[in-house]
């Protein structure tokens, strides 16, 4: 009977996790001829209803279209598996005969990698393929997903800034990242000068005050007479609660299925709203939730970051031939470099902005922070100065 390699995705869905994906399906075909190819539906649920897609035979061709399409092809999950769950994982894994998984996902897919690694003691191979736009995984310079998300948010407020130039105003957009301000930062990665917007950037790495916030904005109005402000949705207070838990009565809070606070959404977006209304009454002001776009929007496929994703696919066949761990990619040498680093390493793991990144008592980019996010996301448009 053929090996079996069985295939997942995990999280949320990004513009390139099909690359990934498609890079381990033709690697396998490369390396392992008779192999049986199997896509588990929905992530590791799929593999415990017994819901696969045969990857077997599909054609290249038709592969490689769905590689270039954003979304979870195989459909994704948010079930973050205890050792009970996982047991019944590795059941199921065992019932299809598969050599090796590979997850396509973040910590907490690590995590379950790693899970399944101990119980399952040397009889599969586990890999852990990276994916994340929130780009806070340990051990990865960069994440498959971060670069075209990022140059979307990049795109997005040098956009609104020029919106706002025209017609003044208080912009506040804010961005996914509940733990790590990666791609909040990224909505400056494409400023050329100190008057371009974002002039403010609020990340969950540092406590947010609602009246320095007030008065940071007024300060701005001042110099700019508009102030664009990017916000991360997991901007949390100096108790280190979320901004949004302390405006939400504790019994009105949406919880995601892994009892985590619903960050984004109308609660927050009111909140900034009352803030500025009470703050800086009669002042135009505008908040925007940009919510799922930039994770998977087709428009802002970047190219790189489409190839890297791919070769981490291809990469994570090697490593499970190598009997498993986690694909990283590492910042060597003046490129983009892949490594297989232990599960541990990153399994439920955060990693955050680091604190030179931002101005010590600014709420700005430092050069370092710009320097790093215009390596990944350079400038594609020469914009006109305007006249205002």
């Amino acid at each position: 009977m053929p090996s079996t390699f069985v295939i997942a995705q995990g999280g949320g869905p990004t513009a390139v996790i099909n690359q990934t994906m498609a890079g381990a399906v033709l690697e396998i075909r490369r390396r392992h001829p008779k192999a049986r190819v199997l896509g588990s539906r929905h992530g590791v649920r799929g593999i415990r209803d017994g819901d696969y897609v045969d990857l077997t035979d599909i054609p290249e061709e038709q592969l490689l279209r769905i590689a270039a399409t954003p979304g979870a092809a195989l459909g994704s999950t948010r079930d973050k598996p205890d050792a009970a769950y996982c047991d019944v994982i590795l059941e199921g894994l065992k019932k299809a005969d598969a050599r090796a998984f590979i997850y396509i996902g973040g910590n907490d897919t690590a995590g379950t990698q790693q899970i399944l690694t101990d119980a399952a003691q040397g009889s599969i191979a586990f890999v852990h393929a990276p994916k994340t736009i929130d780009n806070d995984l340990e051990e990865n310079d960069h994440t498959p997903g971060f670069i075209s998300a990022a140059e979307f948010v990049a795109g997005a407020f040098l956009s609104v800034d020029l919106d706002f130039r025209a017609l003044p105003g208080i912009y506040v957009g804010i961005v996914m990242g509940r733990h790590a301000g990666f791609l909040t930062a990224a909505a400056a990665a494409w400023r050329d000068e100190d008057t371009d917007g974002p002039h403010l950037i609020y990340v969950p790495e540092r406590a947010f005050s609602v009246p320095r916030f007030i008065d940071e904005v007024k300060a701005t109005l001042a110099r700019h007479r508009r102030c664009v402000v990017a916000v991360s949705e997991g901007v949390s207070t100096a108790d280190g609660k979320a901004l949004v838990e302390s405006i939400v009565p504790a019994d009105k809070l949406e919880r995601d299925a892994h009892g985590n606070i619903k960050l984004s959404g109308s609660d927050l977006s009111r909140a900034f709203e009352n803030a500025l209304a009470e703050g800086l009454p009669g002042k135009r002001a505008r908040v925007d939730a940009l919510g799922y776009m930039p994770r998977g929007y087709i428009g802002a496929v970047n190219a790189v970051d489409a190839q890297e994703a791919f070769d981490a696919g291809v990469f994570a066949i090697d490593a499970a031939d190598k009997g498993g761990g986690s694909v990283a990619l590492k910042y060597e040498g003046g490129k983009t470099v892949l490594k297989l680093v232990p599960l541990a390493n990153v399994a439920g793991k955060t990693r955050h902005m680091p604190d030179d990144f931002m101005l010590p008592d600014v709420n700005q980019l430092s050069e370092k922070g710009l320097e790093y996010l215009r390596r990944l996301v350079p400038g594609r448009f020469k914009i006109g100065r305007p006249f205002v």
